[in-house]
């Protein structure tokens, strides 16, 4: 038999989904991850759930990856040593930046600018020059980039990036610099930037081609290890890692461009919830994913997510695409803390993380974190993951006591409602952000809670929100995982033609919007995906002539040989009254970037299905205790979610338990089943 393995790897916990592609049977584990060592906590879950499946490790066909490596080098600082080789002239490239301070108008005064990925004594300018058409001025003094290459890489660097300026529109002169590196030190990591992003703005490409090589030497070796690691135990598949576009590259090209799934962990999720929202029937979605510490929020519509042409990772703002997600420091571990200064309740953004974890976890952790309140309020049974883990409700409410104590609050309850209300706020601003001010109104989109912590919380967010149904699909904490095994491999090619609409050659525009659909093409057949499930679509980045931003609109090559590129100006013109809530009419449109997007669909699990039965659901009632509502402690009914059949429908307040995460269902509300097993809930009236 063949399977096909999904694994995500989470700030707390490693989630795995098997699943088999001839009889359909699905099988999941979670396991604490490893921080010091993701590979083992990776490990560790395959072999559990190869032994609970009955199946050998060699059987499995597709081992696909959503990893946080990249992400947490760039987090934690903790990337190579960078090199870079910029033209002559430009040897502050990365300093001078975009002159952009954060916070309010006296940001600048006490911002503390970040250090590059590249340091001033590791840059080096070579003699050569290209001008805005790619051009030659200058040819590339071969003798003199010996030198500065030998200079740099006996100084210790441990990764190059080779940033020229105006290389987007000729590569020519940085992959004769790439050969050199290579004839000098074989092997030796070397990222050109007009191969990681073929675009104009040089500070961008240059930045983007750092953090690459920033934690390009970290995710290869991260990357070897398991594939070596799972060799060993038997596996002969190899791995694929999820990108932060919600496609799939080979571990190859994880290794080689590592900045493209450095959001890899959260498009995961978002991949997942679109499918399962799909076949329950809904399209426009707010995705929830909280975790143990932090929640990823995204916008999709129409089916499909909304791709960013850029994102921040710490400090730096990275050209990449990647499913915008909005990304807050709230998640179970979120600890709760009242500053001397202001005696104010603050939850995060610290997090108790996976070791020690909170107080409930019996680890040794002593700190109030989210979950240590949601024990005292009894919205979290006493046994998580199918009775695996065993809670610590003294422990839970001794942490959450120190917030009572120094705010001289009556009770520990009551401090533990502050600290959920606050952290929910937290939340609701990171949904607002992706929804109100990109221009939706979220009473439009049902909520898709999953992760760990997600079902919990996910009542009070669309409460918050106005967003309803919730959504709560089956085994929400392991949607990582699972979406991980639906996505489809995808990659981008792109070109930069800055040009005023109105002064835009169409035959032109088609050309080059035929070349790159015939790299995207040859691309797919280099992956070996058939004809039958592959596909190429595309899109012209746009702006308002002088804007400094753009907006991506899908465009057809066939119709701008036919037509022209008339109908493009009114649909940017829609797209940035959405965004925006005005347009300009009196201001000409502009083409910046043309690209060309190849994807090729992986075959789908089944999800479970059943014919919509009766409405009651009394025989999945396991038990009753209190829970604490404002102020008031409550009797809810505890359901076993294993026993709830399509068509059973329950009021709040109501506690709904499984292996892999908790739903509650606040009074006021009904929850009902879908006939694919969601958990929806709604208003009672």
């Amino acid at each position: 038999m063949a399977y096909r393995l999904g694994v995500d790897v989470g700030g707390t916990f490693t989630d795995l989904f098997l699943v088999s592609d001839t009889d359909g049977q699905r099988f999941s584990v979670k396991t604490p991850s490893t921080p010091a060592d993701p590979s083992e906590g990776v490990l560790t879950g395959v072999k559990r759930i190869c032994e609970e499946a009955d199946v050998e490790v060699g059987e499995i066909q597709n081992i696909l990856h959503g990893t946080t490596v990249a992400t947490n080098a760039v987090l934690e600082g903790k990337g190579a040593r960078v090199g870079l080789i910029t033209t002559e002239g430009f040897h502050q490239i990365l300093h001078l930046a975009r002159s952009q301070t954060p916070g309010p108008l006296a940001g600048w005064v006490i911002m503390v600018k970040p250090d590059p990925p590249a340091l001033l004594s590791d840059t080096r300018e070579a003699v050569e020059r290209l001008d805005a058409r790619g051009n030659v001025i200058t040819a590339v003094d071969v003798e003199q980039v010996e030198g500065i290459v030998k200079d740099l890489i006996d100084s210790g660097i441990e990764s190059l990036t080779v940033g020229l300026i105006n290389s987007y529109v000729n590569p020519a002169h940085e992959e004769q610099i790439g050969e050199i590196v290579e004839r000098l030190y074989p092997g030796f990591p070397v990222t050109l930037s007009a191969h990681v992003l073929p675009e104009f703005r040089e500070y961008e490409r240059t930045l983007t081609a750092c953090m690459n090589s920033y934690v390009r030497p970290r995710v290869a070796t991260y990357v070897e290890q398991l594939q070596a690691s799972l060799k060993e135990i038997g596996a002969t598949a190899e791995v694929n890692i999820l990108r932060s576009d919600a496609g799939l590259m080979t571990a190859r090209e994880a290794a080689r461009n590592p900045i493209y799934g450095v959001l890899s962990g959260p498009s995961g999720g978002v991949a997942g919830a679109l499918y399962v929202a799909g076949k329950g029937g809904f399209e426009n979605i707010l995705t929830f994913d909280m975790g143990g510490t932090s929640t990823d929020v995204a916008l999709c519509e129409n089916g499909e997510p909304t791709i960013g042409r850029d994102t921040s990772i710490g400090q730096f703002r990275i050209k990449i695409p990647s499913v915008s997600v909005h990304t807050v420091g709230a998640g179970g571990g979120s600890v709760a803390h009242v500053p001397e200064l202001t005696r104010a309740l603050r939850v995060g953004p610290q997090s108790a993380g996976a070791v020690p974890g909170p107080a409930a976890y019996g680890r040794g952790g002593e700190e109030p974190t989210v979950t240590d309140a949601n024990v005292v309020l009894g919205y979290l049974p006493p046994e998580l993951l199918g009775g695996e883990m065993q809670l610590d409700v003294a422990a839970a409410h001794a942490a959450v006591q120190k917030i009572a104590d120094a705010m001289g609050l009556d009770s520990v309850e009551e401090a533990a409602e502050g600290m959920i209300k606050i952290v929910n706020e937290n939340m609701a601003g990171a949904l607002r952000v992706v929804s109100v001010q990109r221009g939706h109104d979220p009473r439009d989109f049902a909520l898709v809670a999953y992760g760990g912590a997600g079902p919990l919380h996910a009542n009070a967010m669309a409460e918050l929100m106005g967003s309803f149904p919730v959504v709560v699909p089956p085994a929400p904490g392991l949607l990582c995982a699972i979406g991980d095994l639906v996505a489809d491999f995808r990659d981008e090619f792109a070109q930069t033609l800055i040009s005023v609409l109105d002064e835009a050659d169409s035959s032109n525009v088609a050309d080059i919007l035929d070349t790159l659909g015939g790299r995207a093409t040859e691309w797919l057949d280099g992956e070996g995906i058939a004809e039958e499930v592959r596909s190429v679509s595309f899109v012209a980045d746009m702006r308002y002539h002088r804007q400094g931003y753009e907006i991506p609109v899908p465009v057809d090559p066939a119709n701008v040989r036919a037509s022209g590129l008339g109908d493009l100006e009114e649909r940017f013109n829609q797209l940035h009254e959405q965004l925006y809530g005005f347009r300009m009419p009196d201001t000409a449109c502009e083409i910046v970037n043309l690209r060309s997007v190849g994807a090729g669909t992986v075959p789908k699990p089944d999800l479970p299905s059943g014919e919509i039965g009766g409405a009651d659901a009394s025989g999945a009632v396991v038990e009753e205790h209190d829970i604490v509502v404002e102020g008031q402690k409550i009797p809810a009914k505890i359901y076993d979610r294993a026993k709830l059949q399509p068509g059973a429908t329950f009021d709040g307040p109501a506690i709904v338990t499984e292996f892999d995460s908790t739903t509650v269902v606040l009074p006021g509300y009904v929850a009902s089943v879908d006939a694919t097993f969601n958990i929806l809930i709604d208003r009672k009236s």
